[in-house]
C-alpha cells in the first residue's frame, strides 16, 4: 500500500497510516532533546507496525551511525500532534516517515529545520542518491535553494496503486459476466444483494460494494474517484484535493460535470441498498476486516485495493478477478483512463527532517544518511535479514514469503518493518526478487494498462514531485485549498448518503470556485507550463 506524496495528494498517506495507536517516549525537553550521542528521533508508522526495538536493522542503524537513538513512536493522530509541537517549536533531533513533514509545514515552519543542502558532504550516501537522481534533489530543494528533508526512491512500484476485484465466484453462482459498464455494474450489484451471491444461506450479508475512507483532505487510493476515468478524466495519486491535467490543461475534477456523473451513479447505487452502509463512517481497519470476510465466505462483491491478497486476505484473493476500467456507458468513443501513481511511489517525498537545533548535529547527518545505505534501506522498506530478506551477494537480495506461516506479504512487511514510510533508497544496479504481493499488484495492473497508456504522461499527468511551490503560492494555494474541502467533502458524503446533487450542483459549483479554486488553477498552471517547457 500507500503511498502517497506533497500537499495535494496527502489523501493516500492518511489512507495508508490509517492510524490507531500511540507509543514511544516523551522528552520534555525541546529543541531536540537528545544529548551527546543519544539522539531523540519520532517515527511516525503504521499502526500495524510493531515497535522499532524489535526491528533486527535498528541496531545496525545505530552501529552504522554510531549513536543510540530513543525512539518516540507514533502510530496516531499525527496531525493533531504535529500542530502543537511545531506551533511550539518543539520539535526532536530528527523526525523520519514520509511525509510526516510536508510542504505545507515546511512553508510555514522551516527554520525549525536543519537546511541540509551545505551538509551532503556529510551525508555521502544522500550525495550519491542525488547523484545517481538528479529529480530527487530537484525535488527535494525550496524555491529558495534550501533542501529540509530528503526524499526516497523505491523503484519497483507499478503504474497504479488501486486495482479494481470483482468476486468472480459470486459472479459464476449467478450465471453472470464481469460488468464492463456502469449499468451492468449496477446490475451486478443488485443480483449480488437479492440472491445470495457467497450461497451462505444468508441473503442479507453480502455487501454489494465497498471502497477505503475518504478524508477531510481530499482523495486517495482504492475510493471510487477511479470511476472518472471511465469518463476519461485522468487522475494521479487517487486524486487528492481534485486538481488534474489533461492535455497540458490543469482543472479541478470538483467542479467538472464528470464528477457529478460519478456523484448521481454512486448515490443510485446507495440508494438501492448497493453499497456499504458503514462506506463514510469506517476507519481503513474496518474496511480491510469486512473486505477479508468469515474464513472461506466473502462478504464484499466489490471493491478497490492494493491486491487481491491484500484486500481480501490469503484465503479469499483467489475467488476475486482483477478487472478493467468500466465505461460510464456501452459504446462510448470517449476512451478510459485510470489513475497514474508511479511518481509518487517510487519517489516518496519528505522521508526524513533534522532539528535546526539538534542536539549533535553531525550524528543526526549520520543517522539520515545511514538509512539511505544499500542494505539497511533494503531492510526498511521490507523486514530485517533473516526473517524478511536474504542477502545472497552484494548486488542480489531475495524477500522472504512471512515467517508466521499465514500472513499475506504485505501485512506481514507492515507488521514487521517501517516499510513505505521509512526513509529509503533502492538502487537500479541490484538484483532483487520481490515478495508476492509487489509481484501481485503487478500482475495485477495488467487489465489497467489500455486505460493509462490512453494518457500521455507529460501532457494528463501533473508531475506533483518534482515541482516545488514558492512559500507564498503555497500558503495562498493551502489555505484555499481547506476553505474549498470543507465545502466539496461534505457534500461529497451528503450527495451519495442523501442525494441532491443535480438540485445544488449549479450552487455549489460558483460557492467552491468562489472560494479560491480559479487562483489555485492559475498557478498550478503557471508551474506546470514550466515544467513542461523545462523537461519536454
Amino acid at each position: 500500500m500507500t503511498s502517497r506524496t506533497r500537499l495535494w495528494c496527502g489523501a493516500a498517506l492518511v489512507s495508508a497510516l490509517a492510524l490507531t495507536g500511540c507509543s514511544g517516549t516523551e522528552s520534555e525537553e525541546k529543541s531536540g532533546g537528545g544529548t551527546g550521542n543519544t539522539l531523540r528521533v519520532l517515527v511516525v508508522k503504521h499502526a500495524l507496525t510493531g515497535p522499532m526495538k524489535d526491528m533486527g536493522w535498528v541496531a545496525d542503524l545505530e552501529k552504522k551511525a554510531n549513536v543510540k537513538i530513543t525512539w518516540e513512536e507514533v502510530s496516531a493522530d499525527w496531525n493533531e500532534k504535529k500542530s502543537t509541537m511545531l506551533a511550539a517549536g518543539d520539535i526532536p533531533d530528527l523526525i523520519v516517515g514520509t511525509n510526516s513533514i510536508d510542504s505545507t509545514d515546511l512553508a510555514t515552519f522551516g527554520t525549525l529545520f536543519e537546511d541540509l543542502s551545505d551538509d551532503l558532504d556529510k551525508m555521502p550516501n544522500v550525495k550519491a542518491l542525488f547523484g545517481a537522481k538528479p529529480e530527487l534533489k530537484a525535488m527535494a530543494t525550496q524555491s529558495g535553494g534550501e533542501i529540509y528533508t530528503t526524499p526516497g526512491y523505491k523503484r519497483f512500484w507499478p503504474q497504479t496503486v488501486t486495482h479494481q476485484y470483482i468476486n468472480k465466484n459470486w459472479l459464476d453462482n449467478l450465471g453472470m459476466k464481469v460488468p464492463t459498464t456502469w449499468d451492468e455494474l449496477y446490475e451486478v450489484l443488485v443480483a449480488f444483494k437479492e440472491k445470495d451471491a457467497n450461497g451462505d444461506g444468508d441473503p442479507n450479508d453480502e455487501i454489494p460494494m465497498d471502497w477505503s475512507p475518504v478524508g477531510t483532505d481530499g482523495f486517495g487510493y482504492f475510493q471510487p474517484s477511479v470511476l472518472l476515468g471511465s469518463l476519461g478524466l485522468p487522475i494521479s495519486g487517487g486524486g487528492g484535493q481534485g486538481y488534474f491535467v489533461q492535455d497540458g490543461k490543469v482543472g479541478n475534477f470538483l467542479v467538472d460535470e464528470r464528477y457529478r456523473k460519478v456523484i448521481e451513479f454512486l448515490h443510485k447505487c446507495y440508494a438501492a441498498g448497493l453499497i456499504s452502509k458503514n462506506v463514510m463512517t469506517q476507519d481503513y481497519s474496518a474496511y480491510q476486516s469486512v473486505g477479508r470476510g468469515k474464513g472461506d465466505v466473502a462478504k464484499v462483491g466489490f471493491s478497490w485495493g492494493w491486491t487481491a491478497s491484500d484486500r481480501f486476505g490469503a484465503e479469499l484473493a483467489e475467488q476475486y478477478s482483477a478487472t478493467a476500467p468500466l465505461l460510464a456507458e456501452a459504446g462510448q468513443t470517449e476512451p478510459v483512463t485510470w489513475t497514474y501513481d508511479s511518481n509518487g511511489e517510487n519517489y516518496p517525498a519528505n522521508q526524513i527532517a533534522v532539528s535546526a537545533e539538534a542536539a549533535n548535529k553531525d550524528a543526526a547527518l549520520r543517522v539520515v544518511d545511514a538509512f539511505y545505505d544499500q542494505d539497511i534501506s533494503l531492510q526498511v522498506l521490507f523486514g530485517e535479514f533473516g526473517q524478511n530478506i536474504t542477502k545472497e551477494g552484494d548486488k542480489k537480495y531475495k524477500v522472504l514469503p512471512p515467517a508466521d506461516g499465514k500472513s499475506d506479504p504485505s501485512s506481514w512487511k507492515w507488521t514487521t518493518t517501517l516499510a513505505d514510510l521509512g526513509p529509503t533508497w533502492i538502487r537500479d544496479d541490484i538484483e532483487v526478487t520481490l515478495p508476492t504481493d509487489l509481484q501481485e499488484a503487478v500482475d495485477q495492473s495488467e487489465p489497467l494498462l489500455p486505460a493509462i497508456k490512453n494518457m500521455d504522461l507529460k501532457r494528463d499527468v501533473f508531475p506533483w514531485q518534482f515541482i516545488q511551490l514558492s512559500t507564498e503560492d503555497l500558503s495562498s494555494t493551502s489555505l484555499n485549498n481547506q476553505t474549498i474541502l470543507s465545502i466539496t467533502q461534505t457534500k461529497f458524503a451528503q450527495w451519495i448518503t442523501k442525494g441532491g446533487v443535480a438540485e445544488q450542483w449549479d450552487a455549489y459549483v460558483k460557492q467552491v470556485t468562489g472560494s479560491g479554486l480559479q487562483a489555485n488553477i492559475d498557478i498550478l498552471q503557471r508551474y506546470f507550463d514550466k515544467y513542461a517547457t523545462e523537461h519536454p
